[in-house]
């Protein structure tokens, strides 16, 4: 849909230019042929843009998810070694943590590139529940 609005809108432009100007009408076809091919090469780069922003988000969120895990483990293995039995609490706690930090990972490598617009919304939706996640795994691995 965009790739059409700016294809529509170069072509405007590319007419409203060949009216404009003086020039034979082969120079103006010519002109306005190559302002359209600048154009669809700004919209490849921008597309091209907007796939390595959502690439390098991924690898952010999966190092995020996967400091979560560790938190997860080690404080498994901390209540282990010290003999403790964690109270149901804190198991049903870390249970709920754990199911929201793997549907955290299903919703990102899931989500399928769909406009900047809504890409922008999603990782700031997503970058919040990342936060709390993390925060709430800090709060209840801090407590024992």
């Amino acid at each position: 849909m965009k790739k059409q609005k700016v294809l529509v809108v170069s072509v405007l432009f590319a007419l409203a230019s060949m009216i404009s100007n003086c020039g034979t009408p082969a120079k103006k076809v010519e002109r306005a042929q190559e302002e359209v091919v600048e154009a669809n090469q700004d919209l490849v780069k921008a597309n091209e843009a907007y796939m390595a922003d959502i690439d390098e988000y991924r690898t952010r969120t999966a190092e995020k998810i996967a400091e979560n895990e560790k938190s997860v483990a080690e404080f498994n293995a901390r209540v282990e070694n010290k003999k403790r039995i964690a109270s149901e609490e804190y198991k049903t706690k870390m249970a709920e943590l754990e199911k929201e930090n793997s549907d955290m990972k299903k919703k990102m490598d899931d989500y399928k590139a769909d406009g900047k617009e809504k890409w922008e919304a999603f990782k700031s939706d997503f970058n919040r529940d990342m936060d709390r996640i993390g925060q709430s795994f800090k709060d209840l691995t801090n407590q024992k």
